[in-house]
């Protein structure tokens, strides 16, 4: 289970570039941002990375807005525990639990949970959070990483372990998220 004790969340490569040949795209975003949302409310840290940003364009407005404050790590690595940033700021956290959503399931998400789950983080994988352009490789990459012993979950399932309970101020804070 997640504990928002242990947890942080990974956003990787929402980039403009990249978003609009995804075809679960305009899903996937508002997907985010209510995770996003939901974990910086209930204080967990949050990494956000851009894949070569020169070529690909920055984050979409939407999550970039939800990230306001935070500045991106850049990388050109696909993995994100291949830029020393990453890993290093990722290390500083001292987090065990990832939470991760981004783009492309198949490729920087798979190989950056692949890889965390290496070197000894849990990741959870918010599968209605990200996407790749076709949806064989989403679904390939969701299959790989699960069989790798990362847990497959949505972001509703991320909000309520967070929470634990109701009745609580953190959950009548994020209440308007759920409805």
């Amino acid at each position: 289970m997640l504990d928002k004790t242990k947890a942080a969340l990974v956003v990787i490569d929402f980039q403009d570039g990249l978003l609009p040949s995804i075809p679960v795209g305009q899903t996937i975003v508002p997907q985010a941002v209510k995770l996003i949302r939901c974990c910086r409310e209930l204080g967990l840290p949050v990494l956000w990375t851009e894949q070569y940003p020169k070529g690909l364009g920055r984050t979409t407005k939407p999550v970039a807005d939800a990230l306001e404050g935070l500045a991106p790590i850049e990388k050109v690595a696909f993995g994100c525990f291949g830029c020393q940033q990453f890993e290093e700021s990722a290390g500083a956290l001292g987090r065990a639990q990832l939470i991760v959503a981004g783009i492309e399931s198949h490729v920087c998400v798979m190989q950056t949970v692949l890889r965390a789950q290496e070197i000894g983080y849990s990741c959870f994988v918010a599968a209605d959070a990200t996407g790749s352009r076709a949806k064989t490789d989403h679904r390939a990459g969701l299959a790989r990483m699960q069989a790798h012993g990362a847990e497959l979950v949505t972001v509703e399932m991320v909000i309520f372990e967070l929470l634990g309970a109701a009745g609580t101020p953190e959950f009548k804070r994020l209440l308007p998220l759920i409805k």
